[in-house]
């Protein structure tokens, strides 16, 4: 008989069969903190069910196999037709399925229909992130529909419809439908006044043809697009319906599929417009105006996308050494590691606790929380979507090489991670979308610091921070070239401010003594050590003992 050589000790076990929402303290803290007393058990319990479906066997196959798998473009059929369809393996349209289902594209009819939408969003994009992209969309496409009565009429319960059909056929025929978006050219990027695709109108009233190239369409198998170009009056924007009421495909010639780093599941793609039929959203020349609803909401989905990014990173790393034996003892226990994971916990905290309090200012509805996130969601969503990949990458490192390998599940997190810092302008269209709102909305400005005011005296390096803030933005000159450090600064004041009333007293000391107080070094696993880290690392947890 042969010695066993190959017995396998001290792995830990797949992080598989939890609740990812009730495992999570600091999102459902931040739930029951921001909802209604009334409408709070039907979240729970509607979360729940979201939260040991993202963390189940069945959806992490999926998620892999979506990504394993990417879509592929049939442009034409077997007898020379052009058709123009992307294939999806169906572990992608079971994922889309499910988040549609949930709810996920509907933040618009339900009492904290935004709170309960972006902590859904949060849990079950730790399943999948490629999906997130047409669910986010769609949910985004509303507001902007708006612009115009009776488009909205006909769309909207298509668009908040729990029912998914991938299927290509006429709006009419669909209870419910998927939008994607189609705005950036080759020559304009996030300049999008410098499109060059070109509508004429017709006889019928605000229809149009439209002629022209997109560089980035995001989600090309959808039901309709909302799409910029260049009227007579001017940019403006548009609904292109994949297929007319007739049953007619619409011509949407797509080009390729793009080949990026990471969200492999999900179908980017150019496309061509050749006399393409649309309807026009709102008013000729308005065109941003417009669409510009929907990328505030889409904007706030880059930041809880890569929130939840972050949440599953530290999860792994914190389960991993939990279970891994180095030196004598646990991990965790070792106290270089249990710094790095108590840091890693804090910036997760401080990221999920930002998103919720954004997704309520949605829901407050009053002109003081829109003025808070006309500034608040944009500066969210520069320096959440920042702070991404250099969490996961430290994540990953915290499996050692088995974090290297993809069936660890963390190359794939890692390989989505800068993707919501480019999603919806990058990080200085933000920063320069910020400096706007400074210079032209005072009001919002004034929301802004209203509301991280609530936390004055509670620490004094907040209170620091605060003032120095004050002081950077009392000072004009040359602040174009500053605005990251002033984007920064008031990131990480809203979100000392929010921990230091919400979150336990050790996470935001934490915070105070790293982010704020200067007390920090330049990676992650440097917080001081008098800190009780230990705790933080435990709150963190995804599945105590």
């Amino acid at each position: 008989m042969g010695t066993r050589t190959h017995t396998v000790i001290n792995q830990a076990p797949p992080l598989v069969g939890y609740d990812v929402y009730a495992a999570d303290d600091t999102l459902t803290e931040g739930v029951a903190r921001h909802a209604s007393p009334a409408t709070l058990p039907e979240i729970d319990n509607e979360l729940g069910e979201l939260g040991r479906a993202a963390g189940s066997a069945q959806a992490q196959r999926w998620g892999e196999e979506a990504n394993t798998y990417s879509p592929v473009l049939r442009t034409h059929d077997r007898y020379g037709n052009r058709i123009d369809e992307v294939d999806f393996h169906p572990s992608w349209h079971r994922l889309l399925s499910h988040a549609v289902s949930a709810g996920l594209t509907d933040a618009w009819s339900r009492p904290d229909g935004h709170l309960r939408r972006a902590a859904g969003f949060l849990v079950w994009t730790q399943a999948e992130a490629g999906h997130g992209c047409p669910v986010s969309m769609t949910h985004a496409a509303v507001p902007a529909l708006r612009a115009d009565p009776v488009l909205a009429a006909e769309w909207e319960p298509r668009l908040t419809s729990r029912a998914y059909n991938p299927s290509l056929l006429p709006p009419g025929r669909k209870p419910g439908a998927l939008f994607g978006m189609g705005m950036t050219e080759k020559q304009g990027g996030s300049d999008v006044r410098a499109n060059t695709t070109r509508a004429e109108p017709l006889a019928e009233e605000g229809a149009y043809l439209l002629t022209g190239h997109k560089w980035f369409c995001s989600a090309p198998m959808s039901d309709g697009f909302l799409v910029l170009a260049q009227a007579p009056g001017g940019l403006t924007c548009f609904l292109l319906p994949r297929v007319l009421p007739d049953g007619i495909r619409n011509v949407f010639l797509i080009q390729r599929l793009k080949d990026k780093l990471g969200n492999r599941s999900n179908a980017s793609s150019e496309v061509e417009f050749d006399g393409t039929w649309a309807r026009r959203v709102g008013e000729e020349g308005r065109g941003v105006a417009t669409i510009i609803e929907m990328v505030a909401a889409t904007r706030l989905d880059c930041a809880v996308g890569s929130a939840a990014i972050m949440r599953q990173a530290v999860a792994q790393a914190i389960h991993h050494a939990a279970y891994r034996s180095v030196f004598g003892g646990p991990l965790i226990d070792k106290p270089l590691m249990r710094n790095v994971l108590a840091d890693l916990a804090v910036e997760s905290e401080a990221a999920t606790t930002t998103v919720l309090r954004l997704a309520a200012a949605y829901d407050a509805g009053s002109e003081q929380e829109r003025q808070f996130r006309r500034i608040a969601v944009a500066v969210s969503k520069y320096w959440i979507t920042k702070r991404c990949p250099p969490l996961t990458a430290e994540a990953l490192e915290c499996l050692g090489g088995n974090g290297y390998v993809e069936e660890s599940g963390l190359p794939r997190l890692f390989r989505e991670s800068p993707l919501n810092s480019v999603w919806e302008g990058s990080g200085n269209v933000q920063a320069l979308d910020v400096l706007r709102a400074l210079q032209r909305e005072p009001l919002a400005l004034n929301a802004f610091l209203g509301e991280i005011g609530l936390a004055r005296g509670a620490d004094h390096r907040l209170d620091g921070a605060i003032k120095s803030l004050l002081t950077e933005l009392a000072d004009l000159e040359g602040i174009e070239a500053r605005a990251r450090r002033v984007v920064e600064r008031m990131a990480l004041v809203l979100q000392g401010s929010l921990l230091v009333r919400f979150a336990p007293p050790a996470v935001a000391d934490a915070f105070c003594a790293s982010r704020l107080g200067g007390d920090w070094g330049v990676s992650f696993g440097t917080l001081p050590h008098t800190l009780d880290l230990e705790a933080i690392v435990e709150r963190a947890r995804p599945v105590g003992e």
